[in-house]
């Protein structure tokens, strides 16, 4: 059984180095890549504005995480909860940058980048030369993108959960798991020998078939 974690994050922006903040992660646990239901999520107070148009991406605005705890305050749930297993994101460096530099501020190692497992480019390599975005992914497999009205770092997580069984063929493992669980249920002791009963049969009824297959062309009944 293989634990890793697929994470998303929301940023007041997109370079952690000129001052764009993290404001909001969501991470989900995954076992054998299929998801298990156990997640992390939390929005942050970045101690900075939310730009109008960082807005119109996420939704997020500075009143969302007014009085949200900082990241120092969830840094080592978060941790806690990513262990010390593969990290799994679309467009990973973006979200590895992010967290890194957050890590950094309040003097904590960065993420080990062989951690990394980059979606975007198990789906460049599937579909070379074709739209790779979440959105697009989620249509091609047809994947149900109706609430995705903004991006949103725990619904994006969910989706691309879908998406990512979908790369590594998680469904088609998981019913070879399934499978195999039906087989060693089956594959149980047998019950103990039971007495024969034999079934008696009335003169009459023998009679009756005898009629019966009298009339038959040549009845295998009557071969010897």
């Amino acid at each position: 059984m293989s634990r890793s974690v697929l994470f998303d994050t929301e940023t007041t922006g997109f370079e952690p180095l000129t001052g764009d903040r993290v404001i909001e992660i969501a991470a989900i646990e995954l076992i054998n890549d299929l998801p298990t239901g156990e997640q992390f999520h939390t929005l942050l107070d970045p101690e900075r504005d939310i730009p109008s148009d960082s807005t119109k991406v996420h939704g997020i605005t500075s009143a969302h995480v007014e009085g949200k705890p900082k990241f120092a305050d969830v840094a080592d749930k978060m941790l806690e909860f990513f262990g010390d297993s593969p990290l799994v994101a679309h467009n990973a460096p973006f979200d590895f940058a992010f967290i890194d530099h957050e890590l950094e501020r309040i003097g904590k190692p960065k993420l080990d980048r062989s951690r990394m497992i980059d979606t975007l480019v198990l789906a460049k390599a599937r579909f070379p030369g074709m739209p790779n975005s979440l959105d697009a992914l989620c249509r091609r497999f047809e994947i149900d993108l109706a609430a995705r009205a903004t991006h949103n770092a725990l619904l994006d997580c969910k989706l691309l959960a879908d998406v990512y069984v979908e790369l590594t063929g998680g469904r088609q493992r998981g019913l070879v798991l399934e499978t195999e669980q039906g087989l060693a249920f089956a594959q149980y002791d047998p019950p103990a020998q039971r007495t024969p009963r034999p079934i008696a049969v009335s003169a009459e009824a023998e009679a009756e078939h005898a009629a019966f297959i009298s009339k038959l062309k040549e009845p295998v009944w009557l071969k010897e």
